[in-house]
């Protein structure tokens, strides 16, 4: 399985191709649409996302509602291109002056140094979190397949700012605008994004992603680039702004004695090899255990700031206030939406490669078929 995306943040169009996916899986747009609105929600983000309504297009590989075994073609229009049209036209003659002030927390200057840019716009546009949008379509095809092999996943906001959640009730995520689980940090969650607003500033926090449903045996212990562990971190730091990823409950048992720490092993004639606890979040030795896979991660503050820092001209190499695109207070709501797409990749990936099969029914029956040999192992 692999896909490949396409497009800038104020260009026409943003672009996915997947390839991989078995033939026979129920697939329509308005599934993939329900994952981009979830995306968009949030209290806190900037006026772009007054502007765009995501809607997928489909181009290629599903006929009837269901995949064909042929690469799948992805489409999202930018709602805000006519505003953008001559400033990003991919010919002719350009409106606008160049970004030359570059931003102290993106990749305007590291970008602009690689690729010898002297508009940074060049670099801006394709690094901008817009570009999620399009990793949250291809995430949800790859989550339909999960969901055939009864594996399920979400995200909730863990903290926001200094605010930390207390005790979680997974129902009500979803019907919070903050993706949180607890009624009273929610509300102070409220409080001190509406505070930044006020002040021009940022805030970031931390997500947690769980899935349910895995089977042991995925990923691999024998290479480095197999572990599975690897690849989601790999997978979460991808996303803008994620600096840091947690599998389990890795950072408190660091200073912990390890017989505080690893999950005992007990054994039932129904459910096979099991823990009672699950301080390893799913994964030992870079497989999956059997156990939920929890993993979190930590979103930075957004670095565009109405209040901008101090930069430097890369033309003038004058200090400036450095520019100002378009952009939210805190976005880690849709961090968490974003990550369950690319952890959904990588466990989707991660089971094409163990079970193979070129249709559905072929993937289906190899996963059953191995979740009784695993039981009864």
């Amino acid at each position: 399985m692999r896909f490949l995306t396409a497009g800038e943040s104020h260009g026409a169009v943003l672009v996915a191709i997947v390839d991989g996916i078995p033939a026979h899986l129920s697939l329509t747009a308005d599934y993939i649409n329900a994952h981009l609105a979830r995306r968009q929600m949030g209290i806190g983000r900037g006026g772009r996302m007054q502007i765009e309504k995501d809607r997928v297009e489909i181009l290629s590989g599903v006929r009837g509602g269901f995949t064909m075994g042929s690469p799948i073609a992805l489409l999202i229009r930018n709602l805000d291109w006519p505003n953008w049209e001559r400033v990003m036209a991919v010919e002719g003659l350009l409106d606008g002056e160049g970004v030359t002030k570059p931003r102290p927390g993106h990749a305007d200057l590291p970008g602009a140094l690689k690729y010898l840019h002297r508009d940074v716009r060049n670099v801006l546009e394709r690094a901008s979190a817009r570009e999620t949008a399009a990793r949250t379509a291809v995430g949800a095809v790859a989550r339909r397949l999960l969901e055939e092999l009864g594996i399920s996943l979400f995200s909730h906001v863990v903290s926001i700012g200094p605010v930390v959640v207390e005790r979680v009730d997974f129902d009500r995520v979803e019907d919070s605008p903050l993706r949180c689980g607890d009624p009273q940090a929610e509300e102070a969650m409220k409080d001190v994004i509406l505070r930044a607003q006020e002040e021009g500033d940022t805030l970031g926090g931390v997500f947690e992603v769980r899935v349910k449903g895995v089977l042991p045996g995925l990923g691999s212990h024998v290479h480095w680039d197999r572990r599975l562990d690897a690849k989601l971190a790999q997978a979460l730091l991808s996303i803008p702004g994620v600096k840091g990823v947690e599998i389990g409950e890795a950072f408190s048992l660091s200073s912990k004695p390890g017989s505080q720490v690893h999950d005992a092993i007990y054994w039932d004639v129904q459910r096979g090899f099991y823990r009672r606890t699950n301080r390893a979040g799913g994964i030992e030795g870079g497989i999956s255990n059997g156990e939920e896979i929890v993993v979190r991660g930590a979103m930075k503050p957004i670095p565009t700031l109405s209040k901008p820092l101090e930069s430097v001209d890369i033309e003038t190499k004058e200090p400036f206030p450095s520019h100002k695109e378009r952009s939210d207070v805190c976005a880690v709501p849709a961090a968490g939406v974003v990550a369950e797409a690319v952890v959904a990749w990588v466990l989707a990936q991660a089971v094409m490669e163990k079970m193979g099969g070129d249709a559905l029914e072929e993937v289906v029956e190899r996963w059953e078929a191995y979740r009784e040999r695993v039981r009864t192992f």
